[in-house]
């Protein structure tokens, strides 16, 4: 059950899910803004759909939404496959179109068409003290995973740059699991500390920690990972979610349908928990697997039939948006342009406040 928690500005509406109270204002009559968005290193899959496109389906009614495709942060591990990168912008922007986020109430921002993303990474990087950067235990930790060729200085500035996309558009509000609540903190000690040195520009963004899902894997593994192929892709066609489906990890002492399996952390019943309207069947399943009597062929059966049809909208809406790419393309230059908009206004609020607008200016 969601809980609902009220923000400090009473323009701020209810949301669902826990968050921090921040320090900012909306002003009368607008909306609270959002920053949040995807890396582009390959087509989007249900563990994205669970963990946050989901989420962000109700959050743009609500709130002013900025959706970024951080193209610059995926050259943080993929410098060496921009063919990759950039195959993956249009992905991606086709997915949110086929899940049903609407260009028209939320902004698709591509990262690298808003150059004052580089520019406020690099001025805040300034005043920002290594020990900070030092501390993000998801930068250590992604690190630690990299090869020693692999750990280039735009990686280890990462997290500055996630810093200077909330930022930019002066969000209010960031959406995010639980495990990212530190870097949200890292944020706002980064705006404290520049409002403080040149005076109040940014808003401390809060964090809107909402009823977020986490789907496992086809084989199990705690994280949907393309690398690991154990991922069902919101493009995937009805036979290849048959068989993916088919190959799913189930309970491994279970090797004859009529012995009692479990059905608590089996992928298969966490898919139909997750994609199956129907509870009646799901709750039949499950008893029948208990006790031993009904197969994993027939359950995930079941599965596959309720996937298709959950899938089939998008993937309609997808193949329609891909036939008209003049469309598509419109989308993002709308996007950035309104992106533009607001990061020009706050790179000219940077500027004055750090007095490096006009140096001359003092000469007169």
């Amino acid at each position: 059950m969601a809980t609902t928690v009220n923000h400090p500005h009473p323009n701020l509406p209810p949301s669902r899910g826990k968050g921090t109270q921040a320090h900012f204002d909306v002003l009368p009559g607008a909306k609270p803004r959002i920053l949040t968005g995807i890396r582009p290193t390959g087509a989007l899959h249900l563990g994205h759909y669970v963990g946050a496109l989901k989420n962000w389906l109700d959050l743009q009614d609500t709130y002013e939404c900025y959706f970024l495709i951080a193209d610059y942060q995926a050259l943080g591990d993929h410098f060496d496959d921009i063919e990759l990168i950039r195959e993956s912008v249009l992905d991606v922007t086709l997915d949110w179109l086929a899940v049903g986020l609407d260009p028209e109430k939320s902004a698709f921002v591509v990262q690298s068409y808003v150059p004052e993303h580089a520019e406020l990474t690099m001025l805040l990087s300034f005043v920002t003290p290594l020990g900070m950067l030092e501390r993000n235990p998801t930068l250590k930790s992604e690190i630690d995973s990299l090869p020693v060729e692999s750990r280039t200085v735009g990686f280890y500035n990462y997290p500055m740059s996630q810093v200077a996309d909330i930022l930019l558009p002066r969000a209010h509000l960031v959406p995010v699991g639980e495990d990212q609540a530190p870097h949200i903190e890292m944020t706002r000690e980064v705006a404290r500390k520049f409002n403080r040195m040149f005076g109040r520009v940014f808003p401390e963004p809060g964090t809107l920690i909402g009823d977020v899902g986490r789907l496992v894997g086809t084989d199990g593994d705690a994280k949907m990972s393309k690398s690991k192929g154990n991922t069902i892709m919101l493009s995937d066609d009805a036979d290849t979610v048959n068989q993916k489906v088919r190959g799913m990890f189930t309970d491994p002492n279970r090797i004859r349908a009529d012995i009692p399996g479990r059905v608590e952390g089996n992928p298969v019943f966490e898919y139909h928990d997750a994609f199956n309207p129907d509870v009646g069947q799901v709750d039949e399943f499950k008893d029948r697997y208990r006790k031993g009597k009904v197969g994993d062929v027939e359950v995930k059966r079941a599965l596959a039939s309720a996937l298709n049809e959950f899938l089939e909208p998008m993937r309609e809406r997808r193949e329609r948006y891909k036939a008209d790419m003049p469309y598509v393309e419109e989308v993002l230059m709308d996007g950035v342009r309104r992106g533009r908009t607001i990061a020009e206004e706050t790179m000219t609020r940077v500027r004055d406040a750090m007095r490096i607008s006009s140096y001359t200016s003092s000469w007169s």
